[in-house]
């Protein structure tokens, strides 16, 4: 876990120093409070890749090959996590999702990171 937590931040760092403290997407000077924690995980930056890359073959919108559900929006994986047992599967050795095996431990780490830290956008 110390080694994904480090990658996590190296990762976080180097993305971090590409963004200016000056300026934002609208071009408008940013104010001390639009200022986000540089550890803290992403749907739109993190999550959603690896939903893209490992889910959504199934679990799209509508879900296919009997998947129970669409996982394409945070408000869905979100709720897969809180209610439908999400860590669980991704972590599981017996019944893995995807069902073709476990995917990266650290793509695995960083959705539980996520839900940790409330499910930011």
């Amino acid at each position: 876990m110390r080694k994904v937590r480090t990658a996590l931040m190296i990762g976080v760092f180097v993305f971090a120093l590409g963004c200016s403290k000056s300026d934002n997407s609208e071009g408008a000077p940013m104010d001390d409070n639009e200022i986000t924690d540089p550890n803290a995980v992403s749907y739109q930056r993190d999550i959603r890749p690896i939903m893209q890359g490992n889910c959504l073959s199934c679990h799209g919108n509508p879900p296919t090959q009997n998947a129970p559900m669409s996982l394409t929006t945070l408000n869905e994986v979100k709720n897969a996590i809180e209610t439908r047992g999400l860590l669980s599967r991704i972590n599981s050795t017996t019944s893995p999702m995807p069902p073709n095996g476990l995917m990266p431990q650290t793509a695995r780490a960083l959705i539980a990171e996520w839900a940790n830290q409330n499910f930011p956008e």
